[in-house]
């Protein structure tokens, strides 16, 4: 069984962010991986023989070997992702039925069952990002956003919030909008439509046609920086949150904006 093992110390403020976060999840893990924390005032030898050089540490052992490290304060879903590698988990059969819903494109019964398994885990974080992604691709943004905002404040900022968020904001972007045709068509009549190009960008980027939408973006960066609160600049970063694997592209429309800006 894996044993995660948390090196910390009482003056150490990172230690008091990160303890509250292992405890949950040894809790929802109901003893699939055993939790043992190591005050390293306390236990210097310890912490020495193992090489603790800052804390917060965090050591994943199997077989009596160190299999993992991470040093520092993690969001939770870093160290879920870290823990499925070693733990077998079970899923939860309403949310294997919702998956399969799902993709046969019943997503009202999906929604239901997945709203059933997480009041029967009530703690299970995994379970609830299903349910926001699910609440999504429903369009029912409202919802997902104030779950969203009910989740822990660790796990707000992660990479697959963000780009949650960002989802959501592009298509609100293109509530009551004209079809993409339409658009392209005012921008070839009025290449100053900045409106048109927000609202073309949105609908490619739930295209995931996203080098077009960051051209459109860039578009309005050039030629109006301010235009509704820099909507240009903050939509390529939402893009950027969409796309973290694809670092080439990021890059390429990365220094073309800081090129703009200064």
């Amino acid at each position: 069984m894996p044993v995660l093992v948390d090196f910390w110390a009482s003056w150490c403020n990172p230690c008091q962010m990160l303890m509250p976060i292992v405890t949950r999840l040894a809790e929802e893990y109901q003893g699939k991986f055993h939790l043992v924390k190591v005050n390293s005032d306390e236990q210097q030898a310890l912490a020495g023989q193992y090489g603790v050089r800052s804390l917060p540490t965090l050591k994943l052992f199997r077989h009596g070997q160190v299999v993992e490290e991470i040093m520092g304060a993690q969001p939770e879903q870093v160290l879920r992702q870290l823990l499925d590698q070693y733990v077998a988990v079970e899923e939860n059969p309403l949310v294997s039925q919702a998956h399969d819903l799902v993709q046969q494109g019943q997503l009202g019964e999906a929604r239901e069952l997945m709203t059933q398994a997480l009041e029967a885990e009530p703690n299970n974080q995994q379970i609830m990002m299903d349910l926001i992604r699910l609440t999504v691709m429903m369009q029912d943004h409202e919802t997902a956003e104030s779950m969203i905002q009910a989740l822990p404040m660790e796990l707000r900022d992660t990479p697959d919030i963000n780009e949650l968020k960002a989802q959501i904001q592009f298509a609100k972007i293109i509530t009551d909008s004209p079809e993409p045709a339409i658009l392209e068509n005012n921008i070839s009549n009025d290449a100053g439509d900045l409106a048109s190009r927000y609202q073309l960008a949105a609908w490619r980027v739930l295209e995931g046609e996203y080098e077009a939408a960051l051209n459109q973006l860039l578009e309005i960066m050039k030629k109006d920086r301010s235009w509704q609160d820099e909507a240009g600049r903050k939509g390529i970063l939402s893009v950027f949150d969409m796309i973290p694997g694809q670092t080439e592209l990021v890059g390429k429309y990365r220094r073309q904006m800081f090129n703009l800006l200064h």
